[in-house]
């Protein structure tokens, strides 16, 4: 039996003092790869750089049932107005560690050390998975097209998805299950009542 793909809600923030929406191309970046893999953008905003704006945005988007992912862009480097690492892993549940260090290690091949530069992360908050990634569209992309959209993909094992959506999954698992074993009791059955009845015939 083939798996069916599940689509995800995404919510996309961008970081950024300055950009709109006619300037983002980081976001639009995002925008147009999630909904070219089947995901359905459900929210898109730019914040300010500021650890409690972005706190209460991103705060506000998981106690969203709504939302499954945030992909975020911006704030990730190293001046004072970079500030998306301290506002957003205090609300991690768990961090997923090996996010940046691949991201990392991929970007190594396009910017060569300059890549240290760049502090993307990942973790989840509320049953949401966060990916943060740097402002440029190039790391856009790199995160995207490398990492997130197989994470991301259900129909790969295993599949970066918690919580809610997992039990679900489970549960129809489970359902099949038992509908195979339902059906070959039933079968069971048909063939004894078949061979009792025949076996009373020839008395």
């Amino acid at each position: 039996m083939v798996d069916e793909v599940v689509s995800l809600q995404i919510a996309v923030v961008t970081v950024s003092d300055t950009r709109t929406e006619e300037t983002d191309r980081s976001g639009a970046v995002l925008v147009q790869r999630l909904g070219a893999a089947g995901h359905v953008l459900c929210h898109k905003s730019i914040v300010k750089d500021d650890v409690y704006q972005l706190r209460a945005e991103v705060s506000r988007l998981i106690a969203d049932p709504g939302v499954q992912a945030i992909l975020m862009t911006g704030g990730t480097g190293f001046t004072p107005r970079d500030n998306t690492q301290a506002a957003i892993q205090p609300l991690f549940d768990v961090a997923i560690e090996g996010f940046g260090e691949l991201f990392r290690q991929l970007s190594y091949a396009e910017i060569g050390t300059s890549t240290i530069q760049s502090r993307a992360f990942a973790g989840i908050a509320n049953d949401v998975i966060i990916f943060c990634l740097p402002g440029s569209p190039g790391a856009c992309v790199t995160g995207w097209d490398s990492v997130i959209s197989e994470q991301l993909d259900s129909s790969h094992k295993p599949w970066l998805r918690v919580g809610t959506l997992d039990s679900l999954l489970a549960l129809s698992d489970d359902l099949v299950k038992v509908s195979s074993l339902v059906a070959g009791t039933t079968q069971k059955i048909r063939r004894h009542i078949i061979e009792s009845a025949s076996a009373e015939n020839e008395r």
